[in-house]
């Protein structure tokens, strides 16, 4: 249940910050600058503060070679789906879905790839502390 849950707010923080309808951060922060600029800079670091967590903990634990083979994983599906006739990628609004469908599950892998490393191996993570 962690597991999804980590997808889920990784899912909603991307869709947050931008998604293709007009209900998302960048949208509402380009149309409403002038008039509300304080209250768009104070969200924008805290998206920026969430989105760091999630970025941090996702290098930390799979790294860039990881994240790549994820992205690559589930893009090869993609193919897979399209070549069968079974997704069409010429809706645009479609993409800007399934690119944060897939950032959204790297990241969540990401954050919970040393719980499901330990219930894999049965090997305890640990991080390195430099004293």
């Amino acid at each position: 249940m962690g597991i999804l849950l980590r997808w889920l707010g990784a899912f909603l923080l991307l869709a947050a910050i931008f998604n293709p309808t007009r209900w998302n951060y960048v949208t509402w922060a380009t149309e409403n600058w002038s008039e509300q600029m304080p209250l768009i800079v104070f969200l924008g670091l805290i998206l920026a503060v969430l989105a760091m967590i999630y970025l941090v903990s996702t290098m930390r634990s799979i790294g860039l070679l990881g994240a790549i083979v994820i992205a690559a994983i589930f893009a090869a599906g993609l193919w897979v789906l399209t070549d069968w006739g079974l997704l069409g990628l010429s809706n645009a609004a479609l993409n800007v879905w399934l690119t944060i469908l897939v950032l959204s599950l790297i990241l969540g892998i990401g954050m919970s790839w040393s719980i499901l490393r330990q219930r894999l191996s049965g090997q305890q993570t640990t991080d390195e502390v430099d004293g």
